[in-house]
């Protein structure tokens, strides 16, 4: 009886572990200089590269920071910027 107790607080030790793991894979670092790499595509009218959607899709979380951020709202709210969330797929925030 004693084993079996041991094994299920185990049990949902290791449970517990992977779902905190989880969550912790889950966390986005904000960083505005992640998005580099559509920097062509924003300044231009070249298709965003698959990094860039890539990054996109990853800092998706953190755009209604940008767009409240005085010095990267410009950046965010620009035609090409939309132009270039839309075409990879990432809705563009109504924060």
């Amino acid at each position: 009886m004693r084993s079996a107790k041991h094994i299920a607080l185990c049990a949902a030790a290791l449970l517990v572990m992977l779902l905190a793991g989880s969550q912790v894979t889950r966390a986005v670092t904000c960083m505005a200089t992640e998005l580099a790499p559509c920097a062509p595509a924003i300044s231009s009218s070249s298709p965003p590269s698959e990094l860039c959607c890539s990054k996109i899709k990853e800092q998706q979380p953190c755009l209604c920071g940008y767009l409240k951020n005085p010095s990267l709202r410009g950046y965010v709210t620009s035609p090409n910027a939309k132009k270039v969330a839309t075409t990879c797929g990432v809705p563009v925030p109504k924060c």
